[in-house]
């Protein structure tokens, strides 16, 4: 008899790829660097790094590019005891192209592949815990994917509900995937189960219905809502007002996997039962280290790496 999975801090479910890198224009062929991304891994990872147990419900195919996704993830800390191995559809696949310094071009070829077809049933597994997880974490991706994808979140909700787990919902709008109106339909029928919202300033219209602002998700129950302003910082709004974080300031090298890093760094003040302000704080570090750092999750730091952002230019650590 298979046993139940241990408890968790963070459950969150959704596709991760094998991700590919160029150095340059795509067409011209060259040389890829080989590795994994997911925006749910991102934040799985993000987390781990920071002393949290977390839990990665995602489906691969049967194939050596899942392998890699599981192989990556469990190396990073990530329980990976609810994904699933999908022996009709294979592991999906992005391709990054650096098209110029601060440009560039994502190609997703995640159509039909496993992630797009996660199973309700999965959730309903990464559930069956002697304690539920504290926080079940999703994204605007998943539902994205497909119709099983998309139930499975709905799923998800509903078991979050029974359990009393909180739901953090990063919007993560993904173009290529579905339209905005879409979106907005099927994200506005999560409000309700929705603890803390995270969405960068164009994201958030997609989650207010018409005439409605922030204070008026506030007043429908969301608790906080999270506004990422890029090189501006942050923003969160509670019942109890607005408060502000600027960005922290790094050179840039990569902005891509920033948001994910961003979320791991809320979630887990959060976790730590730290006030807005310093969830806050923790957030755009986490932020920073992502956007300093080539890759989708590479830069995450640790717990013990926080405070290397405060050190002056030049300061070599012996």
């Amino acid at each position: 008899m298979t046993s139940p999975p241990a408890p968790c801090d963070v459950l969150t479910l959704g596709e991760t790829m094998v991700a590919l890198r160029g150095s340059g224009p795509l067409k011209l062929g060259g040389s890829m660097d080989v590795s994994v991304a997911g925006a749910e891994s991102n934040v799985a990872i993000g987390l781990s790094r920071l002393g949290h147990t977390v839990r990665w419900a995602g489906a691969v195919g049967d194939d050596e590019a899942g392998e890699l996704v599981l192989r990556t993830l469990r190396a990073e800390g990530v329980d990976v005891t609810a994904a699933t191995r999908d022996p009709r559809a294979p592991t999906g696949l992005v391709l990054f192209e650096p098209r110029l310094p601060d440009v560039t071009r994502v190609h997703y070829y995640r159509a039909g592949s496993a992630g797009s077809r996660l199973a309700p049933d999965a959730v309903e597994a990464a559930f069956a815990t002697a304690r539920p997880p504290r926080v079940l974490h999703l994204t605007g991706i998943t539902p994205a994917l497909g119709p099983s994808a998309a139930e499975a979140c709905r799923r998800a909700l509903r078991l979050a509900r029974e359990h009393g787990t909180q739901v953090c919902l990063d919007v993560n709008f993904r173009s290529r995937l579905w339209s905005p109106e879409q979106a907005a339909t099927e994200l506005r029928e999560w409000l309700p189960y929705v603890d803390v919202l995270i969405a960068s300033d164009d994201e958030l219209p997609l989650c207010l219905p018409s005439g409605t602002t922030e204070n008026g998700l506030i007043e429908r129950g969301v608790r906080e809502v999270v506004v990422k302003l890029g090189a501006d910082g942050a923003t969160v709004h509670t019942a109890e007002g607005e408060l502000h974080s600027p960005a922290r300031e790094v050179r840039a090298v990569d902005a891509v996997g920033a948001g994910d890093a961003f979320v791991a760094g809320y979630l887990s003040a959060l976790l730590d039962g730290a006030d807005v302000q310093d969830r806050l704080a923790r957030a755009v570090t986490t932020g920073a280290f992502a956007v300093a750092t080539p890759g989708d999750w590479e830069g995450a730091p640790t717990r013990a790496e926080l405070g290397l952002l405060g050190a002056g230019g030049g300061t070599v650590v012996r």
